[in-house]
């Protein structure tokens, strides 16, 4: 199995991780980060900057949304494949506290808002927190992958 495989693999299963957590617990927490709330904001101003319309309801950016977060959360964690094996789980946690962090501090002033990830403290904890679980699953899955 060659390098660049291992590294998504691992960055996909960080990926799935995170997703499936993030749209479970939103479902039944109030205070939860809303993440896909980002994602259809973020959709916009691409199409806006490209020329297009985007629709008006949010909704119908719900499925693209959470297809380029995956994608994009995909890659991000697949930097993942420049730990060695031993080192996994510390760069998986730099790399998870890095995206939770910046997933808090950035949305504002990009212009996506700041209540989706930064409302409560409690929604800021959770954000980091669950991103560290995306950098923490992809470094196992690369640590069972690399044997």
């Amino acid at each position: 199995m060659n390098t660049l495989f291992k590294s998504v693999a691992s960055g996909l299963a960080g990926a799935v991780a995170l997703n499936l957590w993030h749209e479970t617990i939103r479902q039944f927490v109030p205070e939860a980060p809303r993440a896909d709330i980002l994602g259809e904001r973020s959709l916009q101003k691409i199409m806006r900057a490209a020329g297009g319309h985007p629709p008006a309801n949010e909704e119908k950016l719900y499925g693209p949304a959470i297809v380029g977060d995956m994608l994009s959360n995909t890659a991000y964690y697949s930097l993942i494949g420049t730990a060695k094996p031993g080192n996994a789980y510390a760069v998986g946690t730099a790399l998870g506290l890095a995206a939770g962090i910046g997933a808090v501090v950035l949305p504002g002033p990009w212009g996506l808002g700041e209540k989706p990830t930064n409302r409560t403290t409690a929604t800021k904890v959770m954000t980091v927190g669950w991103y560290l679980l995306g950098g923490l699953v992809a470094a196992a899955a690369f640590r069972k992958i690399n044997g």
